[in-house]
């Protein structure tokens, strides 16, 4: 394919040497991209295409891992070569050969330093996709007004768009009013986070090395990264150890993690539709419940 000509040659320009590359190897991705593994004699690289359109995600991701990697110890994918060619677009990067153990205490331990590089706004200079859905990072001073406007609102009224109902709408609306008290005060430091940690955005590589990827960067509260984390399972009791060793979560956490997990849940209805929805629905009844 002419694609993988382009590719390659964009490859040879970034490495400064010929690529002698064999024939492109499909390997397990996510749903939203096709996933390839491009060998050389010397080394293998990562790449995923999708339709021309997309390539402002690409662009996003590849600002997203640059950032991981100028202030993350735990070891970041390094974006090589991005663009479009023959009606998609594409993005490149190193391989990292995955499936190896390692230590879950060095992974709360970099998780724990990469939330120690803060900004003085929260958000990000532009926005990026969680998933396949756009995700709006307009820099906010306080962190309630972004969560409220730009997590749970956003994702809210997506939902309400595709049909979601007037329970969703009515709840929502009332749990974005109550958030002064849900949030009790809190005034968090504004942490650059992954966005997206769950079990399938972290492993360790053959070496044992820890790793993240696919990230959905801004800054804002540490705990949402550690919410996710929570969400769907996968990460052990010595990672939270050493996270919490490092820099312990705050009294009432456990009420946040509820109101951090919610965008995901809103996001996965408005990813996958199904049971979602009545998921987000039973979590807005459990915070109001809290507070009226």
């Amino acid at each position: 394919m002419a694609i993988w000509k382009h590719i390659a040659r964009q490859l040879e320009s970034r490495i400064g040497r010929p690529l002698k590359a064999s024939r492109p190897v499909a390997v397990g991705g996510g749903s939203i991209n096709e996933a390839w593994r491009l060998e050389d004699e010397n080394r293998s690289f990562f790449v995923k295409l999708n339709r021309a359109a997309k390539l402002d995600m690409f662009e996003a991701e590849v600002e997203g891992l640059q950032a991981l990697r100028q202030s993350c110890p735990l070891r970041i994918p390094e974006p090589l070569v991005w663009g479009t060619a023959e009606g998609q677009s594409y993005l490149a990067m190193e391989y990292l050969p995955l499936g190896g153990t390692g230590s879950a205490t060095r992974l709360g331990e970099g998780l724990a330093a990469l939330h120690r590089c803060t900004a003085d706004r929260f958000g990000w200079h532009r926005d990026n996709t969680i998933g396949s859905t756009p995700q709006s990072n307009a820099q906010e001073n306080r962190w309630i007004t972004f969560w409220a406007e730009h997590r749970l609102g956003f994702q809210i009224s997506l939902a309400v768009e595709a049909g979601a109902g007037r329970e969703l709408e009515a709840g929502g609306g009332e749990l974005i009013e109550w958030l002064p008290a849900l949030m009790d005060g809190r005034e968090p430091e504004a942490s650059l986070l992954h966005g997206d940690l769950w079990s399938g955005n972290y492993a360790f590589t053959q070496e044992g090395e820890p790793t993240i990827f696919d990230p959905a960067v801004y800054y804002g509260d540490r705990e949402t990264d550690i919410a996710m984390t929570e969400l769907f399972g996968g990460f052990g009791a010595d990672f939270y150890a050493a996270y919490n060793n490092d820099w312990p979560l705050d009294p009432g956490y456990a009420t946040r993690k509820t109101l951090y997990n919610l965008y995901h849940i809103l996001n996965h209805y408005n990813l996958f539709g199904g049971s979602y929805l009545s998921q987000a629905q039973g979590m807005i009844s459990r915070l109001l419940s809290e507070v009226r």
